[in-house]
């Protein structure tokens, strides 16, 4: 019987590209997003992945999200934690509300969806969650102490919950993104991106598909002897 993979943020960039591939490699996969119904309907046409809409920095809606995909899909077996927004500034400029809807979407929404699946993880004795942090979470970035705090704490997050499952044949693990082509970062004005490209050094902007590779390494029934880790795929921009 395949595994289920249920993905965060999932119909575009780092997501969608880990949805399509793990479906490629026989994983039954659903995808969570929030916010754009048409290219959620144009992905699910492009896939034939379901999507299911839901906010996940609210708690109510995770749990009730998860119990409609278990219940149309199937137990979940992987869960990929990928949504995320930014809301940049430094920090003196900085708005309570920018503060807040970055830790309670990049960091709240990790803690809200692991909850909602955690017990049935542990029932059935198998998991495998992948939470997705930042190269910011582990060098910081100006303008960003909102997004760099979130991810930093998604990194502490991922290794307290390797504890708690480890007996239970569940595994836990981050990965890091470098800068990746996606449409956060084609967001950043483009004199600020060479800038930042100047310090990778591989030289280019890391690919969605690069990163999918990273997330099915760790998902596999065969990586249950990888947990609490923290996978950096950066291009090299930052190494520790």
């Amino acid at each position: 019987m395949s595994r289920i993979a249920l993905v965060t943020g999932g119909v575009s960039g780092i997501g969608a590209a880990t949805a399509k591939l793990m479906k490629e490699k026989g994983y039954v996969v659903a995808a969570n997003y929030f916010g754009n119904d048409d290219e959620a309907v144009r992905f699910t046409q492009e896939t034939g992945i379901p999507v299911y809409s839901w906010n996940v920095a609210d708690f109510t809606a995770s749990q009730a999200g998860v119990a409609k995909v278990e219940a149309e899909v199937g137990p979940i077996d992987i869960l990929v934690n990928n949504a995320g927004i930014t809301r940049d500034g430094t920090l003196h400029k900085m708005t309570e509300e920018q503060w807040r809807s970055v830790i309670d979407v990049d960091l709240g929404g990790c803690f809200n969806m692991c909850r909602a699946v955690i017990e049935g993880m542990r029932e059935r004795r198998f998991g495998r969650i992948v939470n997705i942090s930042s190269v910011n979470g582990l060098s910081g970035q100006f303008g960003q102490t909102n997004y760099a705090a979130a991810k930093a704490g998604v990194i502490g997050f991922t290794k307290a919950l390797a504890l708690e499952g480890a007996a239970r044949n569940i595994t836990v693990n981050a990965i890091a993104p470098g800068y990746t082509d996606t449409g956060m970062v084609a967001a950043v004005p483009q004199e600020a991106l060479k800038t930042v490209l100047a310090t990778v050094p591989v030289g280019r902007l890391g690919t969605p598909e690069e990163i999918a590779r990273g997330v099915l390494y760790l998902a596999e029934d065969e990586a249950g002897f990888i947990t609490g880790a923290t996978l950096s795929i950066n291009g090299g921009k930052y190494m520790a």
